[in-house]
Order: structure tokens, then sequence, then C-alpha cells
């Protein structure tokens, strides 16, 4: 990766519509950006959380309006693509009036993209809803279609409910794209299964590592499945085709001949995507971190509330963005088991 300040084409250098670009030090565009609109969740999934979580307090959490109004500023200053994350996105009250505040910029054309990653599990009473605000795609989390295994993984998960609200979703009109987290002696052998029912409903399939974020009631070295791993032995049965497609996220893409359909890599750490990250995080407090896998972090709840108008909040996240850093520094091994960093993924974002 490039170790100082580089040259952009001048196309990334401004947002399509003309508002100011925020450049980091190693002269990425931050166009992207990942909203934690809530701690809470309705699953506790064995590599996210642990079973007994102690949330925020709502008294620590920013409100509706202030997060519309925080989203809002990066507008802006040039995100182009706003993804809604959790926790569980929409077990927040009142969730829907939110999305539908920030549909506003898609409606100018400020915005390219809202959308948003979800377990599922509400999906079934929000999707034609979400449909109305304007998303076009969504994430659902998923890691097996064996309800037992569901259950072991999430704990709390109710599968039947989940693919009821995937059908719910794909017959209102959305894109659904399902991220599986590949786990060691877990999911590894359902790979291919979930490939071809994901291609056979149109849907794409994007394998991700699992990652050290936060203390679990694991070991991760005992999760830890490599994809370069999972690819190699795809290849002795599949016909994996790289592609160029992009949706503005960390994944590489390939085309899987024999279904016709996408098949997406995650790889913070066989094969790090930092080189080309436009990507920060704000959580449902306020608190922004520059990268995924550092603690360094601003926040932007205290200029946000100091003032009614935007100028300290705008200074606040331009000082952010001079500290984005080159990468994370993730490692998963029997020398380094514990997190990277000690937030839950659910506090960050995923």
């Amino acid at each position: 990766m490039t170790e100082g300040p580089i040259e952009l084409p001048a196309d990334t250098l401004g947002a399509v519509s003309g508002q100011p670009s925020m450049i980091d030090p190693f002269g990425r565009h931050v166009s992207y950006l990942r909203v934690s609109v809530t701690d809470r969740c309705d699953f506790r999934c064995v590599y996210c959380m642990a079973e007994d979580m102690t949330f925020l307090p709502k008294r620590d959490v920013l409100t509706l309006e202030e997060l519309d109004r925080l989203c809002s500023a990066f507008v802006e200053k040039g995100v182009r693509k706003l993804r809604l994350t959790g926790g569980e996105p929409l077990v927040r009250r009142n969730i829907i009036w939110l999305i539908r505040q920030l549909s506003r910029h898609l409606n100018t054309g400020a915005l390219e993209e809202l959308t948003l990653t979800t377990n599922g599990s509400q999906l079934g009473r929000y999707a034609s809803e979400l449909m109305d605000c304007g998303v076009k795609r969504i994430n659902v989390s998923l890691d097996t279609c064996d309800a037992k295994k569901f259950h072991e993984i999430t704990r709390w998960g109710d599968l039947d409910k989940v693919m009821g609200g995937i059908d719910t979703a794909l017959d209102a009109g959305l894109k659904v794209k399902i991220n599986m987290v590949a786990l060691k002696d877990v999911n590894e052998h359902e790979i291919e299964t979930m490939m071809k029912w994901c291609h056979g409903k149109g849907m794409d399939l994007t394998l991700i590592e699992t990652m050290p974020l936060g203390e679990i009631d694991g070991d991760r070295t005992d999760q830890y499945l490599p994809l370069s791993q999972v690819r190699a032995r795809l290849l002795d049965t599949w016909t994996l085709e790289d592609i160029p497609y992009k949706t503005g996220g960390p994944a590489r893409y390939v085309e899987v001949k024999e279904t016709g359909g996408r098949l997406g890599f995650i790889t913070p750490l066989t094969h790090n995507f930092c080189e080309s990250c436009n990507r920060v995080r704000l959580t449902c407090t306020g608190t922004l971190y520059m990268c995924l896998g550092q603690d360094d972090a601003a926040d932007l709840r205290a200029p946000l509330r100091a003032s009614e108008g935007n100028e300290l909040l705008s200074s606040a996240i331009d000082e952010a963005i001079t500290r984005k850093p080159k990468g994370h520094d993730f490692i998963i091994d029997r020398d380094h088991k514990g997190p990277a960093v000690t937030r839950h993924m659910s506090v960050t974002g995923g």
C-alpha cells in the first residue's frame, strides 16, 4: 500500500453533485458512511457478541433527529453512499422515520444509495416501507440455512422468520445480498449449498472472514477460516471468473460460471482491502471511527450539540479525516487470540 499521499483521478476528487470532498492523508476519497443506529440486536451471534451483553443506556444514544443531522452533514461533505447498520437497525424504534428523512438526499441526487445491513428478523414487517423510502438493495447476514445450526450461531434467532423476511423483501422488489461469515468446523461445508441457494433466488453471496472485534465467549482461533482456503476448495468444482463488479464496499467478486451468480470475498485478514478504503463508521453515540480495526476515534456528539449550525461539526469531521490511518492490524492465530480492539462489531456497525 502507498506510504504517503497519492494523486487521484480528477473525477474522484469531488462528489457528482458538487459537494466538497473528504480526502484522507493517503489520497483516498471518503465517500461511504456506515452508521450504527443502535448497538442493540435481537440475536447474539457467537462471533459478534457475548450472550450476556450490556448495552448503552438510552441517554447516551443519539436521537433520530440527531442522526439525520449528522448523516446529512456527511452528505454535504461528499458522502455518496450511506449504509445503516447496528446491532440490528430495524429494532430501533421509529427507524423508518429516519430512513424516510434520509431519502430526501436520494431525491436531490446528493446521495447515490441508501441501504442497510440487517439480520432479516424484521424484514417481513418493513420490506415494503424500505422500498417506498428509496432503498433498492439490502444485505442480510445469514450464516446457514440449517435451522439447528442457525440457532446455535445466533443463539436467539428464528430461521423461519428470517427466510420469510427474505422472501418478503424479494417480493417487494428489493435486491438482496446474503453475507455469510465463514466459520471453521461450523458452516464451512455449507458454503456451496448456500451459494447454490442464493444464486437460484437471484441473490449474490458474500463470504466474510471473522474479525477480531470485542470479547466473545469462544476462542476466535477455533472460528477463523481463511477464505484463501475456501476459494481453493471451490475451484476444485466451480469455475470462478474474477470480475470488476463493485458495490462500494470491500468485497472482491467472481462470477460462478455454472450458476451465473456472483460470489464475493471480504478478506480483512488474508488479503486486506485497506489500500482502497473509502469508508468511515459512525456509532449511535456520535463517535466516528476512521478505521474498523483501530481505536482512534472522534467525538462528533459534542460539536453536534454545541451549536444549531454545522460549522463546529464540519470542522470536527475534517480534522477526523486527517487522522484516517493507512489500515488495520487484524491478526488471528495462536499468539493473537484476543480482540484487536475491545469494542464489539455491534458498536461500530457491521
